[in-house]
């Protein structure tokens, strides 16, 4: 039989096979405690009993056993099946999401906190690899690599050219803990190539990638809720209070969430005994509410919380739980709206299955997650370009909410469900720098790589800095911005009025990344920050003593 004949009929027949094996799946109990919201594991085999609890099942299961026993032709059941879940599953919500064996650990670690590797940042240019960045206290650097530094071979085997990329590079760099990796490092400062021999170690994958005070203001910037973000949350309010801070910005602009038990530890850094922080619910999950447990260091301090449309799941919990008890006021612009609580199935041949099994609602009753169709992926994802498209980044009134979708803080302020979290102080998507010219240097990657030209070859000299004034101000009198002109001409051609308008945020944007590529990260986001409206909007109304939310 031709294989464009039968292999559809095969794929639909596993499908309805996968699709009763998930809903078993989702049915399994799950433990009440705490554990419940966060991605445990749990062993299922496809191949074992216990699917024959309904007659449908038992149907299923025995017609697979024919497919593999009696169809005329050999059949890939593993293949078919590899193609056949992933498919069933985007039939579900949005957020149930099947992960195959070979990419379950590159994916873990991003939440897990730590991989194996040899603890260096990287890019790519002109098909070399160069080290911007080496991870104190990791492998590279107890070896002597550095910034700079151009990783030429691996293994005695050439390492550049136009075949080099991401995937390669991490493939070539990662590996097992105390295997060992030889590079060939072609430095500026040395005229052979330097051999190197580093025995890979645990990698910390850090989740608060900024922590400093700014006149009394101490500032946190969370990318993810991972396995080890409470730990550097607290140190970091504990390192600020400690040089003076008074008050406290948690950025959460731009983090896409992560684990559920995680975010609750840092909420209940700022709530009194007994605040409600979470709930969940589903149709096999009866609610559990999670409470304060009123040992939180920080119950007193001001703070303001920073949001945006790509804010989602745990980040939308840590802003609508201090929302919801008039704890901090939230500022930027409505969150994305992922309400759903998924736990993670691990499967007999290593991959793994992200089931939703329960919706989270804010202490007031909202669900923040926004309204979705059942396979329409693609159509949920565009809703951020649909508000986009609506206004909403510019203004807040082109935001819909429904009376009947209002529900109250503790204080008695009304707060909104109908998908993610509504900012008690809107601030628009700031498009005054934007022009023609500004949005090629962006698409065509010239302002990274004039920043990254001028990094190395400066390299000696902005190693040497003690404190961010310093920097910035020797950034400044670089006249980085007719340097960059003249740079960028034969890519990108400039004019003097999108120059009077984009100049300044392009010059900002040129410090900034010479600021990361010189391995100050903190220094970044403080370059980012300084014309930042949502920022500065934060920074006003702690300065104002204005961050305990009131009923006006």
């Amino acid at each position: 039989m031709n294989n464009k004949v039968w292999r559809p009929l095969i794929v639909s027949l596993l499908l309805a096979i996968m699709l009763c094996v998930g809903m078993i799946i989702g049915e399994r109990r799950v433990s009440s405690s705490l554990s419940q919201y966060t991605p445990e594991s749990s062993d299922f085999d496809l191949t074992e009993g216990g699917l024959t609890s309904t007659d449908a099942s038992a149907k299923l299961i025995y017609l697979f056993d024919l497919l593999r026993d009696r169809y005329v032709d050999t059949l890939d059941l593993k293949n078919l099946v590899e193609e056949a879940v992933p498919t069933i599953v985007e039939e579900l919500d949005p957020h149930s999401n099947y992960i195959p064996a070979e990419e379950l650990s590159e994916v873990n670690e991003q939440l897990d906190g730590s991989f194996s590797g040899i603890g260096v940042q990287f890019n790519i240019q002109q098909d070399t690899v160069m080290v911007i960045q080496v991870i104190a206290g990791g492998p590279s650097e107890k070896c002597g690599i550095m910034p700079g530094d151009r990783i030429v071979t691996v293994e005695d085997s050439l390492f550049v050219g136009k075949g080099i990329n991401n995937e390669k590079v991490m493939k070539s760099l990662r590996g097992e803990k105390g295997s060992v990796v030889r590079l060939g490092i072609k430095r500026a400062t040395a005229d052979e190539l330097l051999s190197f021999e580093i025995t890979r170690g645990d990698i910390p994958v850090q989740s608060v990638v900024a922590s400093y005070l700014e006149k009394g203001i101490g500032y946190i910037k969370i990318d993810n809720f991972g396995r080890n973000t409470y730990r550097e949350f607290f140190t970091s309010l504990i390192d600020l209070r400690s040089r003076g801070a008074d008050g406290f910005m948690i950025d959460l602009r731009g983090n896409g969430g992560g684990y559920l038990e995680v975010c609750i530890q840092m909420v209940n850094e700022f709530l009194p005994k007994n605040s409600l922080i979470v709930y969940t619910e589903g149709k096999s999950q009866p609610r559990a509410d999670v409470m304060a447990d009123g040992r939180g260091n920080f119950q007193n301090v001001p703070v303001v919380v920073l949001i945006d449309d790509w804010s989602a799941s745990a980040s939308e919990i840590f802003s609508g739980a201090l929302q919801d008890n008039d704890r901090a006021m939230i500022i930027g612009r409505r969150s994305f709206g992922k309400g759903l609580v998924q736990q993670q199935f691990d499967l007999n041949d290593g991959s793994a299955l992200r089931l939703t099994i329960a919706r989270y609602y804010t202490p007031s009753g909202r669900c923040i997650q926004k309204p979705y169709e059942m396979g329409e992926r693609e159509a949920y994802l565009m809703d951020v370009v649909e508000r986009y498209n609506h206004g909403e980044f510019y203004n807040q009134d082109s935001i819909r909410l429904a009376d009947s979708l209002r529900f109250e803080t503790v204080g008695g302020r009304s707060v909104y469900a109908g998908g993610g979290i509504m900012p008690d102080i809107f601030v628009p998507s700031d498009t005054s720098y934007v022009t023609p010219y500004y949005n090629k240097c962006i698409n065509s990657g010239v302002i990274y790589s004039f920043a990254f030209q001028f990094s190395d070859s400066h390299r000696e000299t902005l190693s040497n800095f003690n404190n961010y004034d310093e920097a910035f101000t020797y950034l400044k009198n670089q006249r980085l911005l007719p340097k960059f002109v003249t740079f960028a001409d034969s890519k990108v051609k400039s004019d003097a009025v999108s120059l009077r308008r984009s100049g300044s945020e392009i010059e900002r944007l040129i410090i900034a990344y010479i600021m990361r590529q010189s391995g100050y990260e903190n220094y970044f986001y403080r370059v980012f920050n300084s014309t930042d409206k949502t920022y500065q909007k934060g920074m006003e109304v702690l300065r104002e003593g204005k961050a305990w939310p009131t009923i006006e």
